[in-house]
């Protein structure tokens, strides 16, 4: 799978997602970059349309030293008729769990992780909860967690790791509670935020 270019969003019949991808653990004794490979091909033969794929970068674990370094990536996808947000979220966990992804422990080292970031310009399930959880304190986001699917993902604008492959493939996406596009929330963030965050 090769790096593909943006592609505007299409109108219409058509609406789209943007998924992040991520791994930092071997599956199958392959490495990351090969397990997101081998994810594309898994997912452009399911039921959702694969547009555009951004490159691969390689990410710092965090904290320092916690463990191996992970792969990012993003695409950007058709979703037909008929499917709802919640079905495109099980669709990538079913991916994941082909994948050996364990559920255990949140935040932690994965084979495979696929995060459904936004679809179009859809808040959900409506302003007021995602401000909630937007708004929430670092120390709370890490005890607790949404029991229902959060859209765009409220940490989205804070996330160098997502928003620096995203940039590849849809600049121009416009949050629909910040206002601002990918663009500009990667230009937002703090230099070091991004500075580790390199292409392969």
């Amino acid at each position: 799978m090769t790096f593909t270019q943006e592609t505007p969003f299409l109108s219409g019949e058509h609406r789209t997602a943007l998924i992040a991808l991520g791994a930092n653990l071997p599956w199958n004794d392959a490495p990351p970059e090969a397990t997101l490979a081998e994810a594309l091909v898994v997912i452009a033969q399911g039921p959702l349309g694969l547009r555009a794929v951004s490159r691969f970068y390689r990410t710092p674990c965090f904290p320092a030293g916690a463990g191996p370094d992970y792969v990012n990536a993003a695409i950007l996808c058709d979703v037909p008729d008929g499917l709802e947000a919640r079905d495109v979220l099980a669709e990538l966990h079913r991916i994941e769990t082909h994948f050996g992804r364990a559920r255990a422990q949140r935040w932690g080292m994965r084979t495979l992780d696929l995060d459904l970031v936004a679809m179009d310009g859809a808040v959900a399930p409506d302003e007021h909860t995602w401000r909630q959880w937007h708004d929430l304190p670092a120390a709370e986001q890490r005890r607790v967690a949404p029991d229902e699917l959060i859209l765009p993902h409220p940490r989205l604008q804070d996330r160098g790791f997502v928003l620096v492959p995203l940039a590849d493939i849809a600049p121009a996406w416009r949050h629909p509670v910040l206002g601002r596009t990918i663009f500009e929330m990667r230009a937002a963030l703090p230099r070091e935020a991004c500075d580790e965050i390199a292409p392969m």
